[in-house]
């Protein structure tokens, strides 16, 4: 079974799938691409023998909604972390903003953050990072296929983003606000789309649970 699962924020992705093993009674349950505690959104979700297909669906296009505050930017590039450095915002417009994000369209190279899920010697990067232990990071390849503003408030940047699979919103927030002279951090992110599976389809965590009662 693939569930196309709304993950609210404050918990961890395999926080998810530890309650949905409890919900479905099945204890073979995966999910197709981590979403930070912080965020919110599309979480595909896989059980019994369908987790085999959650390789094929983290491959996929993503789609998000992000917040980006302007002038001060965190250790974790995120609201979790702590302040590391602040930085006056200079005047901006919304055709400047315009004009840097399009910058972005296309591929490019990006290093993962340290504060990420990822792997480097079978270690994820975020337990060296609370240890204080910053490794070299390799570059990896990402595309962008669109992006857009949505709203500016002279401190606060909106936009909607689709991108490849191991694209960093985090580190894609931090370079948007360093190409605008400044520095800045997501305040809020969303994942709106993972291949097929649109936000509009998903079901909570407490919807899940109503059903499969009934």
């Amino acid at each position: 079974m693939i569930l196309n699962i709304y993950k609210p924020k404050g918990i961890t992705s395999f926080g998810v799938v530890k309650k949905i093993r409890k919900i479905v009674g099945e204890k073979k349950v995966g999910h197709g691409g981590t979403l930070d505690p912080f965020a919110e959104g599309v979480l595909i979700i896989g059980t019994g023998s369908d987790t085999k297909e959650l390789k094929k669906i983290t491959n996929t296009d993503k789609a998000y909604t992000a917040s980006i505050e302007l002038g001060k930017t965190t250790d974790t590039l995120d609201p979790e972390g702590d302040v590391l450095e602040k930085k006056k915002i200079p005047r901006l417009t919304e055709s400047k903003i315009n004009k840097v994000l399009e910058s972005f369209l296309g591929p490019s190279m990006q290093t993962p953050p340290m504060f990420s899920a990822k792997k480097i010697g079978g270690v994820k990067l975020y337990e060296l990072a609370r240890k204080n232990i910053i490794v070299d990071r390799k570059p990896a390849q990402i595309n962008i296929s669109d992006i857009s503003l949505i709203n500016f408030n002279g401190t606060n940047i909106v936009f909607t983003v689709s991108c490849s699979k191991g694209t960093y919103i985090r580190v894609l927030g931090k370079e948007i606000a360093e190409k605008l002279d400044t520095v800045g951090y997501l305040n809020s992110l969303i994942r709106t789309r993972v291949g097929e599976y649109l936000i509009d389809q998903s079901v909570s965590l407490d919807q899940l649970k109503m059903s499969w009662k009934s």
